[in-house]
């Protein structure tokens, strides 16, 4: 279809399209910001807060800083957004007092609340698909067994190193709501696995839709590092 200018159509609305993909990240970081104010307002432990939120907080200037010579795709941003407005919501009440984990440990009488659980293995979902686009964009390696493994391994290691730092802000602090354990021995094994499991899913789940919001990216941003 030719428009009125004598262009295709697909160039005239290719401006729109390209503008409504760069709005996204930003409605998401107000949101989050909206959640962020909300979530500090009397939450249940101020310490215990600071301490869930602190990510958050060192993320969004890293993701604003970067966004103009090292924008991610949109998937990527849903996904962080996701993970830091659990992690939010968790830091008001506490992971083991918030209202929705409550609700399904009392209704399908678990032996307790599961909300870290999922916060867990969203934070092995999201940084596996930011890791697996880093190193498509910057490093030589391709999509296969090797990116794979390496997206795996290194989300492994962040979730062990996250429950390192757990047990010295505990140290630090003295504060036992930070961990969240609720009398499970095997909490930090558990919190592992799950960010594990997660990034796995990630990549056999999402690594071609992944694929596909890559080249939208470079179609839209053909000046963009990659």
């Amino acid at each position: 279809m030719i428009s009125r200018e004598g262009e295709p159509r697909e160039a005239a609305d290719e401006p729109r399209l390209t503008e409504s993909r760069a709005r996204e990240p930003m409605v998401l970081l107000g949101l989050l910001g909206a959640a962020l104010v909300a979530s500090g307002v009397a939450p249940a432990d101020r310490k215990v807060w600071f301490l869930e939120v602190a990510p958050v907080l060192l993320g969004i200037p890293l993701l604003i800083a970067t966004f103009g010579r090292f924008r991610l795709t949109l998937l990527s941003y849903r996904l962080i957004f996701l993970h830091a407005l659990l992690l939010v919501v968790g830091a008001h009440y506490t992971f083991s007092l918030v209202p929705a984990g409550l609700w399904f440990r009392d209704t399908l009488e678990l032996t307790r609340n599961h909300y870290d659980r999922v916060v867990h293995l969203v934070g092995g979902i999201a940084p596996a698909i930011v890791g697996r686009e880093i190193l498509l964009r910057r490093t030589p390696l391709r999509p296969g067994g090797w990116l794979f493994f390496l997206v795996a391994s290194a989300c492994l290691a962040g979730s062990a190193a996250y429950e390192l730092l757990e047990w010295g802000a505990v140290l630090l602090t003295g504060s036992q709501a930070f961990l969240a354990t609720q009398g499970d021995v095997w909490d930090a094994q558990w919190d592992m696995l799950l960010g594990l499991v997660g990034a796995v899913v990630a990549q056999l789940g999402l690594a071609r839709f992944q694929d596909g919001e890559l080249d939208a990216l470079r179609a839209d941003l053909p000046g963009l590092k990659f």
